[in-house]
Protein backbone atom coordinates (compact mmCIF):
# COMPACT_ATOMS: atom_id res chain seq x y z
CA UNK A 1 0.00 0.00 0.00
CA UNK A 2 1.24 3.59 -0.65
CA UNK A 3 0.32 4.85 2.49
CA UNK A 4 1.89 2.48 4.48
CA UNK A 5 5.34 3.52 2.59
CA UNK A 6 4.22 6.99 3.53
CA UNK A 7 3.68 5.95 6.74
CA UNK A 8 7.52 4.08 7.06
CA UNK A 9 8.85 7.33 5.59
CA UNK A 10 7.41 10.02 7.80
CA UNK A 11 8.48 7.52 10.92
CA UNK A 12 12.23 7.63 9.45
CA UNK A 13 12.08 11.13 8.64
CA UNK A 14 10.71 12.02 12.74
CA UNK A 15 13.30 9.05 14.45
CA UNK A 16 16.40 7.95 13.56
CA UNK A 17 18.02 5.56 16.35
CA UNK A 18 16.37 2.58 17.81
CA UNK A 19 14.10 2.80 20.78
CA UNK A 20 10.89 4.20 22.08
CA UNK A 21 10.16 8.16 20.45
CA UNK A 22 7.73 10.58 22.05
CA UNK A 23 6.56 13.24 19.95
CA UNK A 24 4.83 16.51 20.62
CA UNK A 25 1.27 15.29 20.21
CA UNK A 26 -0.23 13.94 22.65
CA UNK A 27 0.08 10.31 23.65
CA UNK A 28 1.58 9.49 20.13
CA UNK A 29 5.12 7.29 20.05
CA UNK A 30 7.40 5.77 17.27
CA UNK A 31 9.04 2.52 17.85
CA UNK A 32 12.29 1.37 15.97
CA UNK A 33 14.50 -1.87 15.94
CA UNK A 34 17.30 -2.26 13.57
CA UNK A 35 17.52 -5.89 14.41
CA UNK A 36 15.70 -8.29 15.63
CA UNK A 37 15.07 -8.17 19.69
CA UNK A 38 15.02 -10.59 22.41
CA UNK A 39 11.36 -10.42 24.14
CA UNK A 40 10.71 -7.75 25.97
CA UNK A 41 7.97 -7.39 29.15
CA UNK A 42 5.88 -4.88 29.35
CA UNK A 43 2.46 -3.47 30.35
CA UNK A 44 0.38 -2.37 27.24
CA UNK A 45 -2.29 0.90 27.84
CA UNK A 46 -5.34 1.45 25.30
CA UNK A 47 -3.66 2.11 22.60
CA UNK A 48 -3.59 1.63 19.06
CA UNK A 49 -0.75 0.20 17.29
CA UNK A 50 0.68 0.15 13.07
CA UNK A 51 3.52 -1.36 12.22
CA UNK A 52 4.94 0.87 8.93
CA UNK A 53 7.90 -2.04 8.62
CA UNK A 54 8.82 -5.51 10.28
CA UNK A 55 6.94 -7.03 12.18
CA UNK A 56 6.17 -8.13 15.52
CA UNK A 57 4.93 -11.22 17.98
CA UNK A 58 3.07 -10.33 21.09
CA UNK A 59 2.51 -13.21 23.93
CA UNK A 60 -0.73 -12.46 26.28
CA UNK A 61 -0.56 -15.45 28.91
CA UNK A 62 -0.52 -18.42 26.26
CA UNK A 63 -1.43 -16.73 23.56
CA UNK A 64 0.45 -15.44 20.58
CA UNK A 65 -0.45 -12.68 18.33
CA UNK A 66 1.59 -11.60 15.35
CA UNK A 67 1.04 -8.68 13.54
CA UNK A 68 2.78 -6.68 10.75
CA UNK A 69 2.27 -3.64 8.03
CA UNK A 70 -1.44 -5.51 7.13
CA UNK A 71 -2.99 -5.63 10.26
CA UNK A 72 -3.00 -3.71 13.52
CA UNK A 73 -3.34 -3.85 16.94
CA UNK A 74 -5.92 -2.74 19.46
CA UNK A 75 -5.05 -2.85 23.88
CA UNK A 76 -8.49 -2.18 24.98
CA UNK A 77 -6.97 -2.43 28.45
CA UNK A 78 -3.67 -2.76 30.93
CA UNK A 79 -2.22 -6.01 29.88
CA UNK A 80 0.75 -7.26 31.13
CA UNK A 81 2.53 -8.60 27.62
CA UNK A 82 5.84 -9.80 26.15
CA UNK A 83 7.22 -8.57 22.62
CA UNK A 84 9.50 -9.45 20.23
CA UNK A 85 10.27 -7.42 16.84
CA UNK A 86 10.68 -10.88 15.08
CA UNK A 87 11.66 -8.99 11.35
CA UNK A 88 13.67 -5.72 11.20
CA UNK A 89 17.07 -5.28 9.51
CA UNK A 90 19.47 -2.27 9.33
CA UNK A 91 18.77 -1.30 5.43
CA UNK A 92 14.40 -2.18 6.40
CA UNK A 93 13.91 -1.77 10.41
CA UNK A 94 11.01 -2.50 11.79
CA UNK A 95 8.85 0.90 12.35
CA UNK A 96 5.76 0.98 14.70
CA UNK A 97 3.36 4.01 15.58
CA UNK A 98 2.01 3.63 18.96
CA UNK A 99 -1.90 6.28 19.96
CA UNK A 100 -3.09 5.87 23.34
CA UNK A 101 -6.40 5.82 23.51
CA UNK A 102 -9.12 7.63 25.83
CA UNK A 103 -11.70 5.78 27.27
CA UNK A 104 -14.06 8.89 27.60
CA UNK A 105 -13.29 10.07 23.98
CA UNK A 106 -14.27 6.81 22.99
CA UNK A 107 -17.67 7.00 24.46
CA UNK A 108 -18.00 10.08 23.46
CA UNK A 109 -17.97 8.89 19.69
CA UNK A 110 -19.68 5.80 19.90
CA UNK A 111 -22.84 8.22 21.66
CA UNK A 112 -22.18 10.63 18.56
CA UNK A 113 -22.26 8.12 15.81
CA UNK A 114 -25.24 6.09 18.07
CA UNK A 115 -23.27 2.90 17.60
CA UNK A 116 -25.10 0.01 19.63
CA UNK A 117 -23.56 -2.47 21.86
CA UNK A 118 -24.55 -5.17 24.62
CA UNK A 119 -23.48 -4.13 28.12
CA UNK A 120 -23.70 -7.68 28.81
CA UNK A 121 -21.04 -8.71 26.21
CA UNK A 122 -17.02 -8.44 26.89
CA UNK A 123 -14.00 -10.07 24.68
CA UNK A 124 -10.80 -10.10 24.65
CA UNK A 125 -8.57 -7.27 25.61
CA UNK A 126 -6.03 -7.19 22.95
CA UNK A 127 -7.30 -8.10 19.04
CA UNK A 128 -5.40 -7.90 15.77
CA UNK A 129 -7.25 -6.45 12.82
CA UNK A 130 -7.09 -6.00 9.08
CA UNK A 131 -6.37 -2.34 8.29
CA UNK A 132 -7.71 0.00 5.96
CA UNK A 133 -7.30 2.92 3.69
CA UNK A 134 -9.71 5.30 5.85
CA UNK A 135 -7.68 4.55 9.30
CA UNK A 136 -4.40 4.80 7.21
CA UNK A 137 -5.19 8.26 5.71
CA UNK A 138 -6.62 9.68 9.66
CA UNK A 139 -3.45 8.48 11.00
CA UNK A 140 -1.02 10.23 8.46
CA UNK A 141 -3.05 13.19 8.90
CA UNK A 142 -2.21 13.04 12.56
CA UNK A 143 1.34 12.61 11.80
CA UNK A 144 1.86 15.14 9.25
CA UNK A 145 0.71 17.78 11.97
CA UNK A 146 4.21 16.55 12.76
CA UNK A 147 5.57 19.19 9.77
CA UNK A 148 3.25 22.25 11.10
CA UNK A 149 3.86 22.13 14.94
CA UNK A 150 1.11 25.44 15.22
CA UNK A 151 -1.68 23.23 13.95
CA UNK A 152 -1.51 20.34 16.58
CA UNK A 153 -3.13 22.13 19.52
CA UNK A 154 -6.27 23.26 16.64
CA UNK A 155 -6.42 19.96 14.93
CA UNK A 156 -5.28 16.90 16.83
CA UNK A 157 -7.76 16.20 19.01
CA UNK A 158 -10.21 15.83 15.91
CA UNK A 159 -8.29 13.56 14.14
CA UNK A 160 -7.97 11.17 17.31
CA UNK A 161 -11.63 11.45 17.15
CA UNK A 162 -12.04 9.98 13.34
CA UNK A 163 -9.22 7.59 14.22
CA UNK A 164 -11.28 6.56 16.97
CA UNK A 165 -14.51 6.51 14.75
CA UNK A 166 -12.54 4.40 11.80
CA UNK A 167 -10.97 1.93 14.58
CA UNK A 168 -14.87 1.56 16.22
CA UNK A 169 -16.13 1.05 12.22
CA UNK A 170 -13.71 -2.08 11.61
CA UNK A 171 -13.88 -3.07 15.01
CA UNK A 172 -15.46 -6.73 14.50
CA UNK A 173 -15.74 -8.11 18.12
CA UNK A 174 -16.58 -4.69 19.30
CA UNK A 175 -13.71 -4.92 21.74
CA UNK A 176 -13.19 -1.12 22.72
CA UNK A 177 -16.63 -0.63 22.63
CA UNK A 178 -17.33 -3.23 25.25
CA UNK A 179 -14.84 -1.00 27.27
CA UNK A 180 -15.96 2.43 26.96
CA UNK A 181 -19.77 1.76 28.19
CA UNK A 182 -19.96 3.11 31.46
CA UNK A 183 -21.67 0.05 34.09
CA UNK A 184 -20.82 -2.67 31.29
CA UNK A 185 -19.25 -6.03 32.14
CA UNK A 186 -16.24 -5.41 30.17
CA UNK A 187 -15.89 -1.85 32.29
CA UNK A 188 -16.40 -3.11 35.50
CA UNK A 189 -13.54 -5.82 34.77
CA UNK A 190 -11.22 -2.73 33.18
CA UNK A 191 -11.70 -0.93 36.73
CA UNK A 192 -10.62 -4.08 38.71
CA UNK A 193 -7.80 -4.28 36.40
CA UNK A 194 -6.89 -0.35 37.49
CA UNK A 195 -6.92 -1.43 40.99
CA UNK A 196 -4.73 -4.39 40.27
CA UNK A 197 -2.17 -2.10 38.71
CA UNK A 198 -1.88 0.04 41.26
CA UNK A 199 -2.17 -1.71 44.01
CA UNK A 200 -0.50 -5.31 42.83
CA UNK A 201 1.68 -6.06 46.00
CA UNK A 202 -1.30 -6.17 48.16
CA UNK A 203 -2.39 -9.61 48.67
CA UNK A 204 -5.25 -10.57 46.19
CA UNK A 205 -8.63 -11.79 47.38
CA UNK A 206 -10.59 -12.82 43.93
CA UNK A 207 -13.94 -12.19 46.52
CA UNK A 208 -12.31 -8.87 47.31
CA UNK A 209 -12.28 -7.96 43.32
CA UNK A 210 -15.34 -9.64 42.31
CA UNK A 211 -17.15 -7.21 44.59
CA UNK A 212 -15.60 -4.17 43.32
CA UNK A 213 -16.46 -5.18 40.25
CA UNK A 214 -20.44 -6.33 41.41
CA UNK A 215 -20.36 -9.31 40.27
CA UNK A 216 -20.16 -12.80 41.70
CA UNK A 217 -16.53 -14.73 42.34
CA UNK A 218 -17.30 -17.02 39.42
CA UNK A 219 -18.21 -14.79 36.88
CA UNK A 220 -15.75 -11.89 37.66
CA UNK A 221 -13.04 -14.58 37.57
CA UNK A 222 -14.83 -16.01 33.60
CA UNK A 223 -14.80 -12.50 32.74
CA UNK A 224 -11.51 -11.42 33.75
CA UNK A 225 -10.00 -14.49 32.11
CA UNK A 226 -12.07 -14.25 29.00
CA UNK A 227 -10.51 -10.12 28.59
CA UNK A 228 -6.91 -10.87 29.62
CA UNK A 229 -6.41 -14.20 28.61
CA UNK A 230 -4.67 -15.33 32.34
CA UNK A 231 -6.44 -15.53 35.97
CA UNK A 232 -5.88 -12.51 38.05
CA UNK A 233 -3.64 -14.54 40.28
CA UNK A 234 -1.85 -15.02 37.59
CA UNK A 235 -2.03 -11.25 35.58
CA UNK A 236 -0.67 -9.95 39.36
CA UNK A 237 2.15 -12.39 39.00
CA UNK A 238 3.65 -10.77 36.08
CA UNK A 239 3.27 -7.65 37.08
CA UNK A 240 4.73 -8.24 40.35
CA UNK A 241 7.83 -9.48 38.51
CA UNK A 242 7.90 -7.07 35.60
CA UNK A 243 8.38 -4.41 38.10
CA UNK A 244 10.90 -6.79 40.26
CA UNK A 245 13.13 -6.82 37.24
CA UNK A 246 12.53 -3.21 36.73
CA UNK A 247 13.34 -2.18 40.07
CA UNK A 248 16.57 -4.88 40.19
CA UNK A 249 17.72 -3.10 36.68
CA UNK A 250 16.95 0.26 37.74
CA UNK A 251 17.64 0.58 41.35
CA UNK A 252 20.03 -2.60 41.85
CA UNK A 253 18.33 -3.71 44.44
CA UNK A 254 19.00 -6.85 46.30
CA UNK A 255 16.72 -9.96 44.58
CA UNK A 256 15.66 -9.99 48.85
CA UNK A 257 14.36 -6.79 48.58
CA UNK A 258 12.68 -6.35 45.21
CA UNK A 259 10.54 -9.28 46.07
CA UNK A 260 9.16 -8.16 49.52
CA UNK A 261 8.74 -4.37 47.86
CA UNK A 262 6.34 -6.15 44.94
CA UNK A 263 4.61 -8.72 47.22
CA UNK A 264 6.54 -11.64 47.66
CA UNK A 265 6.88 -13.24 51.57
CA UNK A 266 9.71 -15.74 50.06
CA UNK A 267 12.59 -15.05 48.85
CA UNK A 268 13.10 -18.20 47.37
CA UNK A 269 9.69 -18.39 46.21
CA UNK A 270 10.41 -15.28 44.18
CA UNK A 271 13.52 -16.45 42.62
CA UNK A 272 11.70 -19.45 41.15
CA UNK A 273 8.95 -18.00 39.69
CA UNK A 274 11.19 -14.99 38.33
CA UNK A 275 13.21 -17.80 36.65
CA UNK A 276 9.93 -19.14 35.50
CA UNK A 277 8.98 -16.23 33.46
CA UNK A 278 12.73 -14.38 32.32
CA UNK A 279 14.89 -17.95 32.19
CA UNK A 280 17.19 -17.03 34.65
CA UNK A 281 17.61 -15.97 38.47
CA UNK A 282 17.23 -12.39 38.88
CA UNK A 283 20.47 -11.59 39.75
CA UNK A 284 21.77 -13.62 36.75
CA UNK A 285 19.07 -12.18 34.63
CA UNK A 286 20.23 -8.51 35.39
CA UNK A 287 23.40 -9.65 34.65
CA UNK A 288 23.14 -10.43 31.32
CA UNK A 289 20.58 -7.74 30.71
CA UNK A 290 23.77 -4.96 32.09
CA UNK A 291 26.09 -6.86 29.62
CA UNK A 292 23.93 -6.30 26.91
CA UNK A 293 23.13 -2.94 27.55
CA UNK A 294 26.81 -2.00 28.15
Amino acid sequence: MERIKELAELIERNVTVDGTSETCIPGLRFVRASHVSEPVYSVYEPSLCIVAQGTKLVMLGEETYQYDSASYLTASVHLPITGQVVVASPEEPYLCINLQLDMNQIFEVIQSSNQGISSDSTGRGLEITLINESLLEAVLRLIRLLETPKDIPVLAASIKREIIYRILQNDENNSLKHFALVGSQAQRIAKVIGVLNREFAQPLKVEDLAKEARMSASSFYQHFKEITGMSPIQYQKQLRLQEARRMLLTERLEAAEAAFQVGYESPSHFSREYSRMFGLPPMKDIQHLWERFE
